[in-house]
């Protein structure tokens, strides 16, 4: 019995061998033998749609898909990355949309799942632009445009995240423990997972005199990374590429 988890894997054109590592592991044993899958958010660099007619989303869709087809369950929560991401690509791709904050029964273990980024509250300018992108009214907008304007669009936001995050102290990005600590405690529970910061580790720590934990699930910029849950333990393991 294992459910595994993985998140920002920031699939992209430019680097093909995560992405088809991406379609191994979820053909592989252990993904179709798995009791579900998530992945919170990040699966890719920058979405600019469900309509985007690009290789990298129909791979995607395929993998995800056949994994479902499988009898595994696979529940996607969308992330920086890609919020624009809909129901549209959601039902091709054979995914579960889960709002960010959801609590799931894992085990017999009440979890936390979060993409991450609403813990990093110390980070007020990208708290205020992720409060604007989120509307309606911004997203419809953006999907008004042609496909070409949209990619345009999308290389020019990776450029000022990499700005902004290269003139940014790496504590201001982190999570704020009080933000996790007041998140966990209004969801009444003692475990959350999460990614976004792409500092995997498994903190551990007293909440309200309860033991309660914390684990931030790896990037897939240089190898894979899963998180497998099984009702014993939790293990942070890296997947290489090779």
């Amino acid at each position: 019995m294992t459910t595994l988890f993985i998140a920002d894997l920031h699939l992209d054109a430019s680097r093909p061998h995560i992405t088809g590592l991406f379609e191994r592991y979820l053909a592989s044993e252990e993904a179709r033998n798995a009791d579900a899958l998530y992945i919170l958010g990040d699966l890719v660099e920058a979405w600019i749609g469900d309509d985007d007619d690009a290789e990298l989303p129909r791979r995607i869709a395929l993998a995800t898909r056949a994994l479902s087809d499988s009898g595994v369950p696979v529940y996607f929560m969308v992330g920086n990355r890609d919020f624009l991401l809909g129901e549209d690509f959601a039902s091709r791709a054979g995914l579960t949309l889960l709002e960010d904050g959801v609590v799931h029964d894992i085990y017999g273990r009440p979890t936390l799942l979060m993409h991450g980024d609403l813990l990093c509250t110390d980070d007020i300018a990208y708290q205020t632009v992720r409060k604007q992108v989120r509307t309606p009214q911004w997203k419809a907008q953006i999907l008004s445009m042609s496909l070409e304007a949209r990619r345009a669009f999308a290389a020019k936001a990776r450029e000022d995240s990499r700005a902004h995050t290269g003139s940014t102290m790496e504590t201001i990005m982190d999570v704020n423990q009080n933000a996790v600590a007041e998140t966990m405690r209004a969801a009444n529970i003692t475990r959350l997972i999460h990614g976004h910061t792409h500092r995997p580790a498994s903190h551990r720590f007293a909440l309200d005199g309860h033991a309660a934990e914390r684990i931030v699930l790896g990037d897939w910029y240089e190898q894979g990374s899963v998180l497998r849950v099984t009702p014993e333990a939790t293990e942070l393991h890296g997947l290489p590429t090779g």
